[in-house]
């Protein structure tokens, strides 16, 4: 009974955050629901971002979702009228990932005058990078040898890392509480791909 009256309120609450986040709530919350069917939500978090392209203010939402086998990444775009359709229109795309596909979880935190850190302390940005394996990138660059003289071919050597998912939340830009949520979806999804028993 507990746990249903625990995802209950996760499900309610990922629905009042897409909500509070104002962004095409009805289209959001359809996409989001349809992909996490009927199963459990374990942790959420919502990410409203705005730019400014030219003369033009462009709105993206990601929503990430943890259930207990999945991993659910939906995000949102709005585009201007354009050559392809004379009016504007949103573009929604959702991915779903299966835990034991996860390979990393870098959460990186930025704190404002370090020397005297609280533990417990709201960082002042949280940059969450999480990998799966559907998109890497490659850094090449000529490789050499310690001769200045030399002057043969020794290759390339590069590093390659995972980029699937990186998404950068700020109290400045975003407010205290989307911070401490994207620290609670963190530990969450480490603590899931971390548990065998999953």
């Amino acid at each position: 009974m507990d746990g249903m009256a625990k995802t209950s309120t996760t499900t309610q609450g990922l629905r009042a955050a897409i909500e509070r986040s104002g962004y095409y709530p009805a289209l959001v919350a359809e996409a989001v629901e349809a992909a996490v069917g009927g199963e459990p939500i374990r942790s959420y978090l919502v990410h409203q971002e705005t730019t400014f392209d030219q003369n033009e203010v462009r709105r993206h939402v990601t929503v990430l979702v943890l259930t207990d086998n999945r991993f659910i990444v939906s995000h949102t775009d709005e585009q201007a009228a354009d050559s392809t359709s004379p009016t504007p229109y949103a573009t929604t795309s959702t991915e779903s990932v299966k835990l034991d596909r996860i390979s990393s979880v870098v959460v990186s935190r930025v704190v404002a005058n370090p020397e005297s850190y609280t533990p417990g302390t709201l960082p002042r940005e949280v940059v969450l990078t999480i990998g799966w394996g559907a998109v890497s990138r490659i850094d090449l660059e000529p490789a050499a040898c310690g001769d200045a003289n030399c002057e043969a071919d020794h290759g390339y050597t590069g590093s390659s890392t995972a980029d699937d998912l990186s998404l950068r939340v700020s109290e400045a830009g975003d407010g205290p509480e989307t911070v401490r949520q994207a620290l609670v979806f963190a530990q969450a999804i480490s603590e899931a791909t971390a548990d065998p028993a999953r």
